[in-house]
């Protein structure tokens, strides 16, 4: 009999670094992937990304809408609250053998939430990060209610151990994200600028900038200081996740977009982010895939204010503050210096097979689930 695998995306980012793991997931004759989809996905607003999913060919079990509104703090409470209650009748309905949970945002708390008060094993990667915002106790909280982690550094996962979690049940995967990165097709240069409309013999940047929760009331000044700093660059901008903060961060950008400053998108597709990503010349913001996926490729990327405070970085990062002088002095280095030479201390690029293996052999017995301090 397979063993039945539930994985829980609500964003387009979650979505597209598990996108070739979920894939492997599904090919594996010992395992049944099936998705909950959730959050941004199904918001017109965001892109309704739920059809990224449909053409690739998933199987989506469950749709749990819920209500973005007006991107607040105290939506983002009350949303959790709101995926609780339609998570609990969805998993106990589907019984699975494990749901698989990726990263810090509220949706995978609120899953995990579900799962361990049903007796469902959880298993969670990207665990034992640091990022100092409120990502961060989110992501550990999840880390203390999941049962096999699935991390994708040493250093992460000797933060686990040190968290209490039995060494055994922590597994170095590498990132999924960056598998398939270098071999996946992709527009190049010249096929990308014409869509935009850039110039291909002129510096070229990618801006992913999301607010921080803490920082909400500031997100409009944060963002006019960072598109203040890249005047002289085309910049393909994407909009922000739904955060609290993210209505401003929307607005600013918009403007920048009416009044030509930047090339707006709403959603890219994997493979086309991938694209601009391995193309830019510099990526700016203070999205998880310049710390990430971005160094894959050697491209230069100047992260901004606090958001990916403490993670691990390649040495294609540079780390500046949300100053307008700052960000364009990082941007001018980044595009002079020149691409870096491609290594990436988040894996190999064979996170999937190591995830289907663990998913397809780990004993999900009553050892398993009883969740207790090491020490």
């Amino acid at each position: 009999m397979k063993r039945r695998i539930c994985y829980l995306t609500g964003t387009r980012a979650d979505f597209g670094l598990m996108k070739s793991t979920l894939h492997a997931i599904a090919a594996d004759p010992r395992l049944q992937l099936e998705l909950i989809v959730t959050g941004m996905h199904l918001s017109e607003r965001y892109g309704n990304t739920v059809a990224e999913i449909e053409t690739g060919g998933f199987d989506i079990a469950a749709r749990i809408p819920v209500e973005l509104g007006d991107a607040s703090a105290a939506s983002m409470a009350i949303n959790l609250g709101s995926m609780l209650l339609g998570f609990v009748p969805v998993l106990q309905a589907m019984k699975p053998d494990l749901l698989l949970l990726l990263g810090d945002r509220g949706e995978m708390l609120a899953g995990a939430l579900a799962a361990i008060h049903l007796g469902i094993p959880v298993a969670h990667l990207h665990g034992g990060e640091r990022s100092g915002t409120v990502d961060e106790p989110v992501r550990h909280a999840i880390t203390k209610l999941a049962h096999l982690h699935l991390v994708a550094t040493s250093e992460a996962r000797d933060r686990i151990v040190r968290m209490g979690e039995r060494g055994e049940v922590v597994h170095v995967v590498g990132a999924p994200g960056v598998d398939g990165l270098v071999e996946t097709p992709r527009p190049d240069r010249a096929a990308l600028c014409q869509e935009a409309g850039f110039d291909p013999a002129r510096p070229v940047a990618l801006m992913v900038f999301h607010p921080v929760l803490q920082e909400a009331d500031d997100a409009a000044r944060q963002v006019r200081e960072v598109l203040s700093a890249a005047e002289g660059l085309q910049v393909l901008a994407l909009m922000p996740n739904s955060d609290a903060g993210s209505e401003a961060v929307r607005k600013e950008l918009n403007m920048a977009s009416e009044g030509g400053r930047v090339s707006l998108r709403t959603h890219l597709r994997r493979e086309d982010y991938i694209g601009w990503l391995a193309n830019a010349d510099v990526l700016f913001g203070n999205s998880s895939s310049g710390i990430i996926e971005a160094a894959s490729f050697g491209t230069p990327v100047v992260n901004i204010g606090t958001r990916q405070n403490l993670r691990e970085r390649n040495s294609n990062v540079v780390d500046v503050p949300v100053d307008a002088g700052a960000v364009r002095a990082a941007l001018s280095a980044a595009v002079a210096n020149g691409r870096h030479v491609p290594a990436n201390v988040y894996g190999d690029g064979q996170a999937g097979r190591r995830i289907v293996e663990l998913l397809a052999t780990t004993q999900l017995n009553a050892s398993l689930m009883a969740k207790c301090n090491a020490y």
